[in-house]
């Protein structure tokens, strides 16, 4: 237990430095503007060509496998939009929310690096195949829904476009699709650029968890919302749990496969959750509190999950 928890202290050490950062420094969040533009257009993007430049592109899609993790985050998104429809009475904009609180992991800014720390350079495949399918399902699943609200109205040509458009725009999905291509034509950069490649990807995780610290510090909880009470413990424990269950029975997998899908399961609630909340003007504070909590729980979670993964 204490060799997992050295493993994973220092990347969650990221995130308490942020927070206490946010914290003592009083700057405005809107500092954080330019940060996020690195982090999303450029380190992560070049850590997931980097990654992806090396793996064997013919071992990359394992269609049974994404089946199931893809089902099961979808499953999960059905449960908690399900329980919030009944709690709200059936409000569409809000369920979809807290269905996406539910569901929607960090795998993008906690996920690659945290599977690589625990299980190596194996992890980086089927953490990428998770991320750039469930990625997917979200970037369907938020405009069909939302185009379902009361008063909206949206012709099913448009609603295609728009949900092509963020799927294909999307900066961590062409750094995938380009480090996949480069993996098939066995393209190395030149060495300038290998290096620079190499300096950003190595920034993206730690500017990546201090920014969710400092997030977190600059959205401070004023009420825990109840609807948190049933969507942590479904996001942190229930969607690991089906991951995990699902996999031995239908595998075998390779063991690596197993622990990454069942890891990214178990990650807290994406920053993502309030970035589509504040789209759609819906459910806003309480989706911060979402990921704020479930970040707060998952250091614990996280940590046992790996334990026993390991």
């Amino acid at each position: 237990m204490l060799e997992v928890f050295a493993l994973v202290a220092p990347l969650f050490a990221m995130i308490i430095l942020g927070y206490i950062a946010g914290r003592v420094v009083k700057l405005p969040i809107e500092g954080l503007v330019w940060l996020n533009f690195f982090i999303i257009y450029i380190a992560l993007p070049a850590l997931f060509f980097q990654l992806l430049s090396k793996v064997d592109f013919d071992n990359f899609i394992s269609v049974n496998f994404l089946i199931i993790t893809t089902w099961s985050t979808f499953f999960i998104f059905i449960v908690s939009f399900a329980i919030a429809a009944l709690h709200n009475k059936g409000n569409i904009a809000a369920s979809t929310i807290q269905g996406f609180a539910g569901a929607y992991g960090n795998i993008g800014y906690m996920g690659p690096p945290l599977a690589l720390a625990a299980f190596g350079l194996p992890a980086v495949t089927p953490a990428v195949m998770i991320f750039c399918f469930d990625n997917t399902l979200h970037f369907i699943l938020a405009p069909t829904l939302m185009a379902l609200r009361k008063g909206e109205h949206q012709s099913a040509l448009k609603l295609i476009g728009k949900i092509i458009w963020s799927i294909f725009t999307h900066p961590f999905i062409i750094a995938t699709i380009a480090g996949l291509c480069a993996s098939l034509i066995h393209f190395t950069p030149p060495a300038p650029i290998e290096k620079s490649l190499a300096l950003l990807a190595g920034a993206a995780a730690p500017c990546a968890l201090f920014t969710m610290g400092v997030t977190a510090a600059l959205r401070p909880l004023k009420t825990v919302p109840i609807e948190l009470t049933w969507l942590v413990p479904i996001k942190l424990i229930a969607h690991p749990a089906l991951v995990y269950g699902l996999l031995t029975w239908l595998g075998p997998f390779e063991t690596v496969y197993v622990q990454t899908a069942v890891l990214m399961a178990a990650l807290p609630a994406a920053t993502n959750v309030f970035v589509i909340a504040q789209q759609y003007d819906t459910w806003q504070e309480r989706a911060s509190s979402a990921v704020v909590v479930s970040t707060l729980a998952a250091m614990v979670t996280v940590t046992l999950v790996i334990y026993l993964l390991r």
